[in-house]
């Protein structure tokens, strides 16, 4: 495994995970708020709306799970480029299209010129702009669209990740609280502690197996157009 692509993931996994688990002993009262100082302490039942709040805040940490996942998965592959030097004429042609789209909203002529010394080596790296490569609507549809236009595979293990169909729930209530479309009171009413968590684990197995896919897109060259690649 390439640790830049996992590495992060990993934590982030982790960060969400230890979340929910708070927030499933906090809906079955084995962890409760303390409030006062020393002897003075009292022992209080979480608040009904308060435990609704972070139940919903846990679609936030889910999304940016999956956005920062497929940030670095796309910083890998052009990384890769970079790190091997490919050319602009070697790889395959949806890439390039990608390439002159990202150039064309990202850069000015004088602008490319500046960031390019060797230009079909160079336009790959210079094309990406990261804090454009998702904007807050990414679902497992998005990531399909995504993987078909890198050209790596987007096939799971259904049985394990349902095919990323959660991905969609977490976007939605990503959306709507964003906007303020709802109340995080609202968006954690009918979801337990214990629905997250599944949630959560098919999530984490989905985003895996997509980095995985990555992995194997690198190591075999598949960014190459298959005429140019060598065996």
């Amino acid at each position: 495994m390439k640790p830049i692509l996992f590495q992060d993931f990993n934590e982030r996994a982790k960060e969400v995970s230890k979340y929910l688990i708070f927030i499933k002993n906090l809906e079955q009262e084995t962890t409760q708020l303390s409030i006062g100082i020393n002897a003075k302490n009292k022992i209080r039942k979480i608040d009904s709306d308060l435990e609704k709040t972070l139940k919903a805040a846990g679609f936030l940490l889910l999304y940016n799970l999956i956005e920062s996942t497929m940030r670095i998965a796309i910083e890998t592959i052009f990384d890769e480029l970079s790190k091997e030097n490919v050319s602009f004429d070697d790889i395959r042609k949806e890439l390039k299209l990608v390439i002159i789209k990202n150039i064309k909203d990202n850069h000015s002529p004088d602008n490319l010129l500046t960031n390019t010394k060797e230009i079909a080596v160079d336009i790959i790296s210079a094309s990406l702009d990261k804090g454009k490569l998702f904007s807050g609507n990414l679902d497992a549809k998005k990531i399909k669209n995504t993987a078909k236009i890198y050209g790596f595979s987007c096939k799971t293990n259904f049985r394990k990740t349902g095919d990323g169909s959660d991905l969609f729930t977490i976007k939605t209530n990503k959306k709507n609280l964003a906007h303020g479309l709802t109340s995080f009171k609202d968006a954690g009413k009918d979801v337990s502690a214990d629905e997250l968590l599944v949630i959560k684990k098919k999530v984490v197995c989905y985003l895996r197996e997509i980095l995985q896919n990555v992995e194997t897109y690198l190591a075999d060259k598949e960014y190459l157009d298959s005429s140019k690649k060598t065996s």
